[in-house]
C-alpha cells in the first residue's frame, strides 16, 4: 500500500497539467469566432464592402476545420514519440532520448514542407468537397494561406510535446499551450481591432503565436535538458544519417508512425461519418449530437491526461523492466478512471440539462436534448477504458495492436450506420457510436497480455 501515495503523485503529475493544456484549446477557439461574430457592420473595423459576420464565421470554421483534420492526421508524431521516449529514458538510454527527439522534429520538417507544397491542393480539393457560398470560400482561402505557413512549429510541438511526456514532463506542454492560446488571443484582438485587419488579422494571430511556442519548447528543451546535449560521451550522427533514419520507412519507428496514422484515419472516418449523419437527418438532430459530443469533449479532456500518465510511466516501466510498477500504474489507472467515469456520469445526470441551456436557448433544441441525453450518460462507461488503453499501448510502442482494435470498432460503427439508423433514426446512431467505444476499449482489454510483462 505504501506505494499507492508516491504512484498516485506521479499520476497526477502528469494528468492534471495534461488535462490544464487541453481546457486551453476551446477557449481560442471560442475567442476566435466571438471576434469573427463581431466583423459585421458596427464592428468599428468595418468598411463600405464590409460582409456580414456570418461569412467570416463561417470562414473560421471551415479554415479551423481543415487543419484541425490536416494536423490530427499527423498526431503520430507525438504519440510515437512519447512511447518510444518514456521507454528509453526508463532503461536510462541517454543517447537514444535525445536522437528520438532530433528525429521525430527532422520527420515532422520533412512532413511540414511537403505539406506546404502540396497545400495548394489539399486547400483547393477542399474546399470543393465542403462546397461553401463563394464569399465565405474565398475568406477561408485567405485564413488557410497565411495559417498553412505555421505547419513546421505545429507538427514540431507534436514531436516536442511527445518528446515532453515521455520524459515524465507535462508541465512544459501545458505552459507552453497556456502562453500560445494566451499569445493567439492578444494577436487576433490586437490585429482586427488596432490594426484594423480582418480574417487575415486573426490567421495572423494564429500563424505568429504557433512559431513564438515553438521557439519557447525548444529554449526550455535546450536550457532544462542541456546535461543531456553537453554530455563528454554524447555524439551528434552525421546530419544526413540523422535525416535518413527519420525518413527511412522501413525503421520500427516508422512503422509504428504508419501504424498509428492508419488508426487516427479511422478515428477521423468514424467522427466526420458521425457529423454527416447527423446532418443528414435535419438540422436540430445535427444541433442536438453537437451539443451533447461537447459533453464527451469535456470527458475527454479529463481522461486524455490520465491516458498521457500511462503513456508516460508505463513505457518508464517498461523501458526498466518493471514488471511490478508496470502493473501498479495500469491497475491505479483504471481506479482513476473509474472513478471519473462514475463522477461524469453523475455529473450529466444532474447537471447536464442546465449545461445544455447554456449553449442554446433554442427550445426546439432543447426539446429534442431530452430525448437523446440518456445516451450521454453512457458516454464515460464505454470510453473509459478506450482512452485509458490507448495511453498504455503508446508507452509499451504497440500501435499495431491499437490499429487492429479501431479497424474492428470502426467496423462495428459502419455496420450500426447502415443496419440501426434506418430502423431507429438518430437513437441508432447513438446506438453505433456507444458500440464503437466499448468495442474499442474491449478489443484492447482482451489483448493486454501481449503488451504488459
Amino acid at each position: 500500500m505504501s506505494v499507492l501515495p508516491s504512484l498516485d503523485r506521479r499520476i497526477l503529475a502528469i494528468a492534471l497539467p495534461s488535462i490544464v493544456s487541453n481546457i486551453t484549446v476551446p477557449l481560442l477557439g471560442l475567442v476566435d469566432v466571438a471576434v469573427t461574430g463581431h466583423m459585421g457592420g458596427d464592428d468599428g473595423v468595418s468598411s463600405s464592402t464590409s460582409l456580414p459576420a456570418s461569412y467570416y464565421v463561417g470562414a473560421i470554421a471551415v479554415g479551423g476545420m481543415l487543419f484541425n483534420i490536416i494536423y490530427w492526421m499527423f498526431g503520430f508524431l507525438r504519440m510515437g514519440t512519447g512511447g518510444e521516449t518514456a521507454q528509453a529514458w526508463g532503461r536510462r538510454d541517454l543517447d537514444g532520448v535525445v536522437l528520438l527527439l532530433v528525429r521525430s522534429l527532422l520527420l515532422a520538417l520533412v512532413l511540414a514542407i511537403v505539406l506546404m507544397a502540396l497545400s495548394p491542393l489539399v486547400r483547393d480539393g477542399a474546399l470543393w468537397y465542403i462546397a461553401p457560398e463563394a464569399e465565405v470560400a474565398s475568406l477561408a482561402r485567405t485564413y488557410f494561406n497565411i495559417c498553412i505557413w505555421g505547419a513546421v512549429p505545429a507538427l514540431g510541438l507534436f514531436a516536442m510535446n511527445g518528446w515532453y511526456i515521455g520524459m515524465q514532463n507535462s508541465r512544459f506542454p501545458m505552459i507552453v499551450a497556456i502562453g500560445q492560446n494566451l499569445l493567439n488571443i492578444a494577436c487576433s484582438i490586437f490585429f482586427v481591432y488596432a490594426l484594423g485587419m480582418r480574417i487575415e488579422g486573426v490567421a495572423l494571430g494564429t500563424l505568429l503565436a504557433q512559431w513564438v511556442a515553438f521557439i519557447i519548447a525548444l529554449l526550455l528543451c535546450l536550457r532544462y535538458y542541456r546535461r543531456l546535449w553537453k554530455r563528454k560521451s554524447f555524439r551528434f550522427p552525421s546530419f544526413l544519417l540523422l535525416l535518413r533514419q527519420a525518413v527511412t520507412p522501413g525503421t520500427a519507428s516508422n512503422r509504428q508512425n504508419f501504424s498509428l496514422f492508419l488508426r487516427t484515419l479511422c478515428l477521423i472516418v468514424v467522427h466526420f461519418m458521425f457529423i454527416a449523419a447527423g446532418a443528414a437527418q435535419g438540422s436540430v438532430e445535427l444541433a442536438v449530437n453537437t451539443l451533447l459530443m461537447q459533453l464527451f469533449s469535456i470527458f475527454s479532456y479529463f481522461m486524455d491526461g490520465f491516458a498521457y500518465a500511462g503513456e508516460a510511466l508505463v513505457g518508464k516501466a517498461i523501458g526498466a523492466a518493471n514488471a511490478g510498477l508496470c502493473r501498479a500504474v495500469v491497475r491505479r489507472l483504471f481506479q482513476w478512471g473509474g472513478g471519473l467515469a462514475i463522477l461524469f456520469v453523475g455529473l450529466y445526470a444532474i447537471g447536464g440539462e442546465s449545461f445544455m441551456s447554456l449553449l442554446t436557448d433554442d427550445i426546439t433544441v432543447l426539446d429534442a436534448v431530452s430525448r437523446y441525453r440518456h445516451w450521454t450518460l453512457l458516454l464515460p462507461i464505454c470510453g473509459v477504458a478506450s482512452f485509458l488503453w490507448d495511453g498504455i499501448y503508446i508507452g509499451a510502442t504497440s500501435p499495431r495492436l491499437m490499429l487492429w482494435s479501431m479497424a474492428i470498432s470502426m467496423s462495428l460503427f459502419l455496420a450500426g450506420y447502415y443496419l440501426l439508423i434506418p430502423l431507429y433514426g438518430n437513437h441508432g446512431l447513438w446506438i453505433a457510436f456507444l458500440s464503437y467505444l466499448a468495442c474499442r476499449g474491449m478489443v484492447l482489454t482482451v489483448t493486454r497480455g501481449k503488451i504488459l510483462p
